[in-house]
């Protein structure tokens, strides 16, 4: 029996799916969710073969919530996403099912999956696409113990690299995210956050002052006391963005 879960913030769209689904007996829906938050905790239970997802939802969409979730199951998007974001991700996806869609389409996009069972989609490489299109390049979304916590980029002082992951330091202290700092150049402001070393990217809005150091590197001192180091690369990049 494959597993499968319908999260949709719409009542009536769930439904949908649910009844285009009674034509393939294989497949048993174990739940639906109306939310990301609801969606992530369902993932983590059920651990299904595929999901049915919504992009636009409250709270997270559905691109953040996939971020949360570390081996995610096959998707198919079910969306009224506008085409242009539709062409972020609709070559790293299973399918995409642009609504309203038919039973044809939607038996289609299940074929399509059946095919590719096994290959799955490319995940990092959909959201890290979909991350500078869409919304959520204004906060990050993070696991922080049992909990998930939406942080403002406003609220980033500034961000280090730690092995497999990026530790994103704000005034209530720091939480991890399993991106990478490439990812985080391309989809923060480089006007607001600058990678003043490859292991570091600072929020310039927050330094109060520069400190030379030895062999033409620099110190960066934070509003928050913090001190971020600036390397010879690095520099001219803070000048320019600095504007000296």
């Amino acid at each position: 029996m494959i597993k499968a879960l319908i999260i949709d913030d719409e009542p009536l769209a769930r439904s949908i799916v649910r009844e285009y689904l009674e034509s393939h007996a294989e497949i048993c829906v174990v739940q639906e969710c109306g939310d990301g938050f609801e969606g992530f905790k369902a993932i983590q239970q059920h651990k299904p073969d595929l999901i049915f997802l919504d992009v636009q939802m409250p709270k997270i969409n559905g691109f953040e919530m996939l971020e949360l979730v570390e081996q995610p199951p096959a998707i198919i998007f079910t969306t009224a996403f506008d085409e242009f974001a539709i062409r972020a991700f609709e070559r790293h996806a299973i399918d995409y099912l642009l609504k309203p869609f038919s039973q044809e389409r939607f038996d289609k996009a299940l074929a399509k999956w059946k095919e590719q069972q096994g290959s799955g989609p490319a995940h990092d490489i959909m959201l890290n696409t979909a991350a500078q299109n869409a919304p959520q390049n204004q906060r990050v979304i993070v696991k922080n113990g049992t909990h998930i916590k939406i942080i403002p980029v406003d609220d980033i002082h500034y961000l280090e690299a730690a092995d497999d992951y990026v530790k994103i330091y704000t005034r209530e202290g720091s939480f991890l995210k399993n991106r990478t700092m490439t990812h985080f150049s391309q989809v923060l402001d480089p006007t607001v956050f600058v990678r003043v070393h490859r292991s570091y990217i600072v929020n310039i809005k927050l330094i109060t002052r520069l400190d030379p150091l030895e062999k033409e590197s620099y110190q960066a001192m934070l509003t928050s006391g913090a001190r971020i180091p600036v390397s010879r690369s690095g520099y001219p990049k803070l000048k320019s963005v600095l504007g000296f």
